[in-house]
């Protein structure tokens, strides 16, 4: 499994799987929970697409998965994110990459 990072829209998103199953968000979620310890400070859960926050290094990120795109992680703070915001999105990225991995 590899993510893929876009920059395009000027701010960092990785995709972590784009197969657009929501089991898969469901284990990303969790893995961040257990794992990394992470806690959800928001949840905005939609008919087909789901946005969690939580804090990661300082950073405000967001855990999202939808229908059509699948799984994500981006900054909350979008184009406003500093450099160290989108840096954390591929640390935690590449974290959950390895994890993963050791799941499967």
């Amino acid at each position: 499994m590899t993510f893929q990072i876009d920059t395009s829209k000027g701010w960092t998103e990785t995709i972590i799987d784009s197969d657009c199953e929501f089991y898969k968000f469901e284990k990303v979620a969790s893995i961040l929970k257990t794992d990394l310890n992470i806690v959800f400070i928001e949840q905005l859960n939609d008919f087909d697409s789901f946005y969690w926050d939580f804090i990661y290094n300082n950073s405000t990120l967001c855990l999202h998965y939808n229908i059509y795109l699948g799984v994500s992680i981006f900054p909350k703070s979008f184009q406003n994110a500093n450099h160290v915001d989108n840096d954390n999105v591929i640390k935690i990225a590449k974290t959950l990459m390895i994890l993963l991995e050791d799941f499967n």
